[in-house]
């Protein structure tokens, strides 16, 4: 079935969770926020969530500076 996430199709097993597709994108660092469908998902319900056919996946990683 097909994702986005961000801005990019891709192809994922029915079945498969979020925390999943971050690790396979090397995206589940620390000070990651995700959102899936507009919905914030917390790093403790990522494990949990599993993504549907159409799914539109935003991660924005935190970026210290000034």
């Amino acid at each position: 079935m097909k994702i986005t996430v961000n801005n990019h199709t891709c192809e994922i097993a029915p079945g498969t969770t979020l925390a999943a597709v971050l690790s396979s994108l090397d995206l589940d660092r620390p000070g990651t926020a995700v959102a899936v469908n507009n919905r914030v998902v917390p790093a403790a319900e990522r494990e949990g969530f599993v993504l549907t056919e159409g799914a539109t996946v935003i991660v924005i990683g935190a970026v210290c500076g000034g």
